[in-house]
């Protein structure tokens, strides 16, 4: 007889799927599909209706199909049959439970615990590595997708979709982070359309101003200076999405070399952020507080040319408190050393500015979307000629080899 992992194999290709569109028809990713097939885990309980109507079985069949060789799964009755889930999916699995004894089929409960993960994904982007956060934004994008086909009252889909959209906007922010583009640009889409069908204008705004900091990235400075001026247009007056787009309109003219317009921009950021008070954490990436003001008016005033960004660098460096392992910095910091090392270049201080850069670059905090800010200071000490050049391109070839 077949093992488990050739059942499910051979009845995919029975029913004339390939891996990627039997992904697509039970709303997974292909690697997903691959871990079900090599016997890594088994489908979790949610997925299966999916699955058994993609397949054509009943649960009971399906159940049967997966169920290991040699198990006594056969002799139980069949809520016994799967497979326990690993214990990286124990969340998952308090989620569904929370669902099914609420009154409806959504229920506050799961809306209120999805929110609740979001918050958590977003306050650990600033310290997590990009590809290990994503992990965790798609379970909770695919359980989003489950719940999308349940009855529910009008206010919990707003709800739904707004949830929806805000973990498909982090999933694009991490893909762009990581240098995906075509992931990036289907999870901004669906994250507007989401945005659209819960009224949502701040999800939106961001979906904008993400759009803006990525073509920034690419050198596409004047399509960054128009996405940030949309997303401020859309952005709800005094929300976090207005300032951050503010933000990202004044580094984009600072690359455009637009000064009188890039202090305007800064003013306003400075302006608007003393205001705002943390609800969620400092370093939810999409709440703006008076720190992120610092780090971000550091980075444009470096761009723009100003001496001042070693004042404003400084003090992220020595507000954020780094400890003595580097490798433990908030993204922020090493961001920060990178503007530290442009300024002190241009002031001629070479020794400081090298090993500000060497600190950033040794790191290991620098997301693959912004190594072309490394590259920047590692051209400037070459161009330079200085001793510390090949020491700094090694470091940075480092920093490059963990890309791929």
């Amino acid at each position: 007889m077949a093992c488990k992992r050739r059942r499910l194999a051979e009845r995919r290709k029975a029913c004339g799927y390939n891996q990627e569109a039997f992904a697509e028809a039970v709303g997974v990713d292909r690697t997903t599909v691959q871990r079900w097939e090599s016997g890594q885990n088994g489908p979790q309980p949610w997925q299966r209706p999916r699955i058994a109507k993609a397949l054509d079985l009943t649960s009971n069949e399906l159940e049967t199909l997966l169920a290991p060789d040699g198990s006594y799964s056969r002799r139980l009755p069949p809520g016994w049959l799967s497979v326990a889930p690993p214990s990286d999916d124990d969340e998952f699995e308090a989620l569904e439970l929370a669902r099914r004894v609420a009154a409806s089929d959504v229920g506050r409960e799961t809306l209120s615990r999805l929110e609740a993960a979001f918050d958590e994904s977003a306050m650990a982007y600033p310290v997590s590595p990009p590809q290990e956060l994503l992990q965790r934004v798609r379970k909770h994008s695919a359980y989003v997708g489950h719940l999308m086909d349940a009855r529910m009252t009008l206010a919990e889909q707003r709800r739904l979709y707004a949830v929806g959209g805000w973990f498909q906007l982090l999933g694009a922010t991490l893909h762009i982070d990581l240098h995906q583009g075509l992931a990036a640009t289907a999870r901004l889409r669906t994250a507007a359309t989401l945005a659209q069908h819960a009224e949502h204008r701040e999800i939106g705004a961001w979906c904008y101003e993400t759009d803006a900091w990525r073509v920034l990235t690419d050198g596409q400075y004047g399509r960054a200076l128009e996405l940030s001026l949309i997303a401020q247009q859309l952005a709800p007056t005094g929300s976090s999405a207005e300032i951050q787009a503010a933000a990202q309109e004044g580094r984009a003219r600072a690359r455009l070399g637009e000064r009188t317009e890039t202090y305007a921009a800064i003013d306003r950021v400075q302006r608007k952020a003393v205001s705002m008070v943390p609800h969620k954490g400092t370093e939810h990436h999409y709440q703006y507080d008076p720190a992120k003001s610092l780090a971000y008016t550091a980075t444009t005033l470096a761009w723009v040319g100003d001496p001042a960004a070693e004042t404003y660098a400084r003090e992220v460096i020595a507000r954020l408190s780094p400890v003595a392992d580097i490798h433990k910095w908030p993204r922020r910091v090493a961001s920060a050393n990178i503007d530290l090392a442009l300024t002190l270049l241009s002031s001629d201080r070479l020794d400081e500015a090298c090993d500000a850069a060497q600190r950033a670059i040794l790191a290991g905090r620098i997301v693959p979307s912004n190594h072309w800010r490394a590259l920047e200071v590692v051209k400037a000490v070459e161009a330079r000629k200085l001793p510390e050049a090949a020491d700094l391109r090694e470091a940075y070839q480092g920093l490059k080899a963990l890309e791929n």
